[in-house]
């Protein structure tokens, strides 16, 4: 059955709000994955405060044309939906970490980040980053870890006098 104008309008619209609202925009193929596997990947993003919306490919390019995005759109192969967030790597991270469970059902395969397009391997690159609080807690450890082993070598001082 085919979809109405009224309808792509509405999906476009949506589509364009996702990219312009969200710092990073993550496009995932989720070839041959059954619907078991797909509930479990939306409850995994909805938990991480990741969005997931699946639109027909042409749909996607038209409305990403409009929001006037940098560089050149990866190709969008296979069955695609767009997973997206506030936090500039969150997407990308969680996408990636549950395609480890799916194996090549559930990919990375492009993205936005900083407002441009990226491929896939620019992506996959982008969610190895930590999250922002992991990044903050190793740089306040880094701080830390000076001033800790001197106090540790003062104690160690004072029980040998």
């Amino acid at each position: 059955m085919p979809i109405s104008k009224d309808k792509k309008k509405e999906i476009c619209d949506k589509v364009t709000r996702i990219a312009k609202e969200n710092s990073s925009l993550v496009f995932v193929n989720f070839h041959k994955i059954n619907v078991a596997d797909v509930t479990a990947a939306r409850r995994a993003l909805r938990e991480k405060n990741v969005g997931y919306y699946v639109a027909k490919k042409t749909l996607i390019k038209k409305s990403l044309v409009d929001a006037e995005i940098q560089g050149e759109m990866p190709e969008l192969k296979g069955e695609v939906g767009i997973a997206y967030s506030s936090e500039p790597t969150a997407a990308a991270r969680e996408v990636f970490a549950f395609s480890k469970k799916l194996d090549d059902q559930f990919k990375l395969i492009g993205g936005i980040f900083e407002g441009k397009f990226k491929n896939g391997d620019e992506m996959n690159e982008i969610a190895l980053i930590p999250s922002l609080e992991v990044l903050r807690g190793k740089f306040l450890n880094l701080i830390n870890s000076p001033r800790q082993r001197f106090a540790m070598l003062l104690s160690e001082k004072a029980k040998k006098a």
